[in-house]
């Protein structure tokens, strides 16, 4: 159970890429398939600058997305249904990207510390 709990953020990146690549109904999706393959390189290799790099990378575009979502927002004339489900949908989609993009930062970033204070512990 603790191994699963470990790589809470792994899954839930594994789900989101899996839908986005429903969403775009191409059989052939490079952009889908990089992703997954740099999230198995992250699982299989735990290694920290990876995890770094890659959940800073994911929070850096959520937070474009957020902008993006506030523009799209924007164009609306009235605030009518097709608007709040936009809303409620795009908020909660990419809340929870930047949620456990953050989860995927800090744990490989902690991971670094700790590492750094068992070397310099037996450097002393």
């Amino acid at each position: 159970m603790k191994t699963i709990k470990s790589y809470i953020p792994e899954i839930y990146f594994f789900f989101s890429i899996i839908y986005y690549w429903t969403l775009t109904s191409n059989t052939f999706n490079w952009v889908a398939i990089s992703l997954l393959l740099l999230l198995a390189f992250l699982v299989y290799s735990k290694n920290r600058i990876t995890g770094i790099i890659l959940g800073s990378i994911i929070n850096l575009v959520n937070v474009y997305m957020l902008f993006a979502l506030a523009s799209e927002l924007s164009e609306f004339k009235t605030f009518n249904s097709d608007a709040k489900k936009l809303l409620i949908f795009g908020l909660l989609y990419l809340g929870l990207n930047l949620i456990f993009g953050t989860w995927l930062l800090v744990k490989y970033a902690s991971e670094t510390e700790k590492t750094l204070n068992l070397e310099t512990q037996t450097k002393v």
